[in-house]
């Protein structure tokens, strides 16, 4: 065998090998990515992130945080308060932060982009993801 049938061997095991592998849709790529940002969260109360995307770009990404210069819940702790619902029931709310959402609105506004068009994904709870 010479060279070049050993290199037509080799690319058809490639291509063959490239066929299995499944490319993320645009939904699954974006969701990824927001897992990922929502791991630089400093409160273990709700560590999440969210993507605002425009046209298969990213505007801007956020993840529950302090504001900048204020004290991380992973450093000092939670600053809990009680919130009572319309229903009547009640939660710890930590008030150390803010959410995914409103950071990525800051740090767009930070920065002069516009929000205008821009759909944001956020994960919102364990169980699953919200459009905002």
């Amino acid at each position: 065998m010479d060279f070049s049938q050993s290199n037509q061997r080799s690319n058809k095991k490639i291509v063959m090998e490239a066929s299995t592998y499944l490319r993320p849709s645009w939904d699954e790529y974006f969701l990824g990515l927001m897992e990922e940002v929502g791991k630089r969260a400093t409160c273990d109360r709700g560590r999440s992130g969210c993507i605002v995307v425009r046209g298969k770009q990213i505007v801007c990404t956020g993840y529950v945080g302090s504001p900048p210069g204020f004290p991380h819940c992973d450093d000092e702790g939670h600053l809990l308060k009680q919130v009572v619902e319309e229903d009547g029931s009640s939660r710890m709310h930590c008030m150390r932060t803010i959410h995914a959402e409103q950071n990525a609105i800051c740090q767009a506004a930070k920065h002069g982009i516009s929000w205008k068009d821009a759909p944001s994904s956020a994960r919102w709870n364990p169980a699953g993801y919200a459009r905002c």
